[in-house]
């Protein structure tokens, strides 16, 4: 039995966190989202997590601490999950694994943007098929990045 290579599982945590990111933003602006805007609003409804829904009224300049608390809870959801995704994949091969990454990604679509905004309604303003790729992207770069760094996947 394989036992879960935790320091793999935090890193790919971290990594799928700025691949999510990274690829929403690229998007965002691809598709016409108004930047920094959406970067604004996004990072506010992060914070808000901690911070409570007082921190969402619009701003549309940056705010150290909305982005210092909303980067500290976008990786330590990243981890989470990251650490989640690898007890999943961590006795698969790559293809299966990749594919469970990717439902991963869809599943955590669904809790975040579904389930969590019956606490946190603000929420619901990004369901969109950008939020929804970033999500797949998550799931698929948290697999396939375990697999590679515990070395699982290729037996």
């Amino acid at each position: 039995m394989q036992t879960l290579d935790w320091r793999a599982a935090i890193w790919v945590g971290i990594a799928a966190g700025v691949v999510a990111t990274v690829l929403q933003v690229v998007l965002w602006m691809a598709f016409g989202h108004p930047l920094p805007e959406t970067l604004y609003r996004d990072a506010r409804f992060a914070a808000a997590i901690v911070l409570g829904p007082g921190g969402l009224p619009p701003s549309v300049s940056f705010v150290p601490l909305v982005f210092a608390v909303a980067t500290l809870v976008h990786f330590a959801l990243s981890v989470a999950y990251g650490i989640a995704i690898a007890m999943l994949v961590s006795r698969r091969r790559w293809l299966p694994g990749w594919l469970v990454g990717m439902l991963s990604g869809a599943a955590l679509f669904a809790v975040n943007l579904y389930g969590f905004t019956a606490v946190f309604p603000w929420f619901a303003a990004t369901r969109d098929a950008v939020t929804f790729v970033a999500h797949l992207a998550f799931g698929a770069t948290a697999a396939l990045g375990y697999q590679w760094g515990s070395g699982t996947g290729v037996e």
